[in-house]
């Protein structure tokens, strides 16, 4: 008979399995009509996607696939304590830069490409505060400190 051993997460692999769980059910709720508002409008990339997520948040193809991407990354770093720390704060930092992207770019250009809108820019400033909150938080109970 073999034995299986069942490590438990901790509470940062926690935190981010469910981050990326989120962003992965975001990611697939962008490409739902119903859940996405002016569904026929969504385009690849770029601010002409009049697309809305919830009614709220303006989306494109490309914007689904980051979250997705992120969903997946989520998951998959949750493994080790390390990785999931990582993932947390790195994507943390990721969505502050995004955060000050959309909050200097005329949401009008070209460099809108993702596409943005003033509702992404706030969420994304709450999603680094979280994200880098949870990795510092929980990050400190669990990994090793430096010597």
């Amino acid at each position: 008979m073999s034995r299986v051993e069942h490590t438990a997460r901790t509470p940062v692999q926690m935190a981010a399995l469910v981050v990326g769980v989120v962003f992965l059910l975001v990611g697939v709720a962008g490409f739902i009509p119903g859940l996405t508002t002016n569904y026929d409008t969504l385009g690849f990339a770029g601010h002409h996607s009049e697309a809305l997520l919830l009614g709220l948040f303006q989306v494109s193809i490309l914007h689904n696939i980051v979250h997705l991407a992120f969903g997946v990354a989520g998951i998959a770093l949750a493994r080790t304590a390390r990785n999931a720390y990582l993932y947390l704060v790195g994507g943390g930092v990721i969505y502050l830069v995004l955060w000050l992207y959309g909050l200097v770019i005329d949401h009008d250009s070209a460099a809108n490409f993702v596409p943005l809108n003033t509702a992404d820019n706030w969420l994304h400033l709450f999603l680094a505060i979280g994200m880098i909150a949870l990795g510092v938080v929980l990050g400190k109970r669990t990994l090793p400190a430096r010597t």
